[in-house]
C-alpha cells in the first residue's frame, strides 16, 4: 500500500493505493461526510478497500477536499464529485488495460459514488453501504447505468432502511439492471461488532459473477 498525491480540481488529493498486479480490475472507495468526521481511514471505508484488494482489485481510497492532506474546502457534494472523477482518472491512467472498473462508498461516499456512475459510463459496478436515501436525492439515477449492491444496517439509527429498499426496487425495475439489497441484522449505522458480516456480504457479491452474467444477457 502506497501513499499517493493526485492533482485534483482544488489542488492535491491525498490517497492510499494498493497495486495488486498489471491488468487487474480497479476500484475507487469513497468515505463518509467530511463535516461529520469522515475520512479515508474510516473503518468501513477501509473494510471496503481491504475487501476489494482481497478480490484482486488495484484499489484506491482517498480523502475528499479539505480532509487530511487534501486541499480545498467542503463543497456540498459538487466539488467532491469532481474529486472522485479526478481520482478515477488517475487510477485508469495507471491501469489502462483494466478489464473492469468499480466504485464503492459509505453513506455520503455512497451518494457521491452513485453520481459518479452517471458521469462515467465505463464503470461496471458498485458497492453502496448505507446510501443516505432518507435525506439525499437519488432521482438522478434515471436510469441507473449498472447493477450493484446496497448493503444496509438493519438498525441504522441515522438513516431509514425502508427508503433504501424502495430505491433498490425502483432501480431494479429498469431494464437489465438488478440492485441486490443486503441488510445486516443487528447492525447500527457504524456496523458496531458487525464488520465481518459487512465484509462477507461485499465478498460474496464480488465473487458471485452476478454483474458479468447480467452484462452477457443484456
Amino acid at each position: 500500500m502506497a501513499e499517493v498525491i493526485i492533482n485534483g480540481p482544488e489542488g492535491r488529493i491525498e490517497a492510499k493505493y494498493h497495486h495488486a498486479k498489471t491488468n487487474a480490475p480497479v476500484a475507487v472507495i469513497l468515505h463518509p461526510h467530511p463535516e461529520e468526521g469522515g475520512t479515508m481511514n474510516d473503518k468501513i471505508t477501509y473494510a471496503l478497500y481491504r475487501t476489494f484488494i482481497q478480490n484482486g482489485y488495484n484499489t484506491l481510497r482517498f480523502n475528499f477536499r479539505g480532509v487530511g492532506k487534501s486541499e480545498g474546502v467542503f463543497d456540498e457534494g459538487e466539488g467532491e464529485l469532481s474529486d472522485a472523477a479526478a481520482v478515477l482518472d488517475w487510477v485508469q491512467a495507471h491501469n489502462p488495460n483494466a478489464p473492469k472498473s468499480w466504485v464503492g462508498g459509505y453513506s455520503f461516499g455512497a451518494w457521491i459514488a452513485m453520481q459518479l456512475l452517471m458521469r462515467r459510463p465505463e464503470l461496471d459496478g458498485f458497492v453502496a453501504v448505507n446510501p443516505p436515501s432518507h435525506n439525499k436525492d437519488f432521482t438522478f439515477l434515471a436510469p441507473c447505468p449498472v447493477s450493484g449492491i446496497f448493503i444496509q444496517s438493519n438498525d441504522d439509527e441515522i438513516g431509514d432502511p425502508e427508503t433504501v429498499t424502495k430505491l433498490a426496487k425502483t432501480l431494479t425495475a429498469q431494464r437489465n439492471i438488478y440492485i441486490t439489497e443486503k441488510r445486516i441484522i443487528g447492525a447500527d449505522y457504524k456496523f458496531t461488532d458487525k464488520m465481518k458480516p459487512l465484509m462477507d456480504a461485499t465478498q460474496k457479491y464480488l465473487k458471485s459473477g452476478h454483474q458479468e452474467a447480467l452484462l452477457k444477457s443484456a
